[in-house]
């Protein structure tokens, strides 16, 4: 890794931590959606997630930043992944062929005769 680029990498953690701590300052510890509450060694559970899923778009006032838990997060962003290719098939876009069928010869060897 060159030396800019570990001095990006860096800022990048730096404005992370940055702005996880004054979220953590803003808002109750509690995830947004399944409302369950953090404290202690699990705040490190609480995730801020960036309602525009723009990570450079950090107010200050903390209007595009809300609080999820891991799992509501990774949920949150597997919804938008979701949405994305569900654009693509009703634009007409061809999908990801499926090139693995793991039961593919199950009917045929039901058919085998025992012995």
């Amino acid at each position: 890794m060159s030396r800019l680029e570990e001095i990006l990498a860096q800022n990048a953690r730096d404005t992370e931590r940055g702005y996880r701590e004054k979220a953590l300052r803003m808002y109750p510890h509690f995830c947004g959606r399944c409302g369950r509450e953090f404290s202690g060694r699990r705040l490190s559970e609480l995730t801020v997630h960036h309602r525009d899923h723009n990570h450079d778009n950090n107010p200050p006032d903390g209007s595009n930043w809300e609080l999820l838990c891991l799992y509501c997060h990774d949920n949150e962003h597997q919804r938008q992944v979701d949405l994305h290719y569900q654009k693509e098939e009703a634009a007409g876009q061809k999908s990801p062929q499926q090139t693995y069928k793991g039961l593919a010869g199950l009917a045929d060897l039901l058919k085998q005769p025992r012995d």
